[in-house]
């Protein structure tokens, strides 16, 4: 496995050795000792699959302490437009965001660290899957608004399909005023 570092301090993209033959492909998706000598040295304790067509627009979500959650991400089938946003506020690159293009033919991956905002794009019918270092607690979850102005995020879609929960999140600024009251 190759472990890119990104420009954000612990937010890591990973690329899978595959090994492909007329038959098709074979790759180790998680290996918990490679991880742990490249950074990443998290237990994951659930994993999560979903669904969506293209078009379809999820995020951008995080767990509250105590339930905040790593996340290793993949695409299984499609391919999506992954965004990450550092919610850490005594980080240098606090509300600084990265992109990642994964698809099911380079299977590559992403580490999200606690203290980051998740979501991503479907830009054709995709199956996501991700790995948690922490259990989902409805009463932890909380979330950015995808189109947020000082994030300034180019998903490069104009109106995606947007749940009616998620269109209900605030923008960091209002989020960040919650926060520090």
């Amino acid at each position: 496995m190759e472990f890119r570092q990104t420009g954000i301090d612990g937010l890591i993209e990973i690329y899978p050795k595959i090994f492909q033959d007329e038959r098709g492909y074979f790759f180790e998706s998680y290996q918990k000792e490679a991880f742990a000598d490249n950074g990443i040295p998290f237990d994951f304790v659930q994993d999560n699959q979903s669904y969506s067509t293209a078009g379809v627009l999820r995020g951008l979500h995080f767990q509250n302490e105590p339930y905040a959650q790593g996340k290793l991400v993949r695409v299984i089938k499609g391919k999506v437009l992954d965004v990450v946003v550092d919610l850490r506020k005594h980080s240098p690159t606090f509300g600084h965001h990265e992109k990642f293009i994964l698809t099911d033919k380079e299977q590559n991956m992403v580490f999200v660290p606690e203290g980051f905002a998740h979501g991503f794009l479907a830009l054709e019918e995709s199956i996501f899957a991700y790995k948690c270092t922490n259990v989902y607690s409805r009463e932890s979850e909380g979330g950015i608004i995808w189109n947020d102005p000082e994030l300034n995020i180019d998903w490069g879609i104009e109106n995606p399909n947007v749940s009616p929960k998620d269109l209900q999140l605030p923008t960091l600024k209002t989020w960040l005023n919650l926060v520090l009251a």
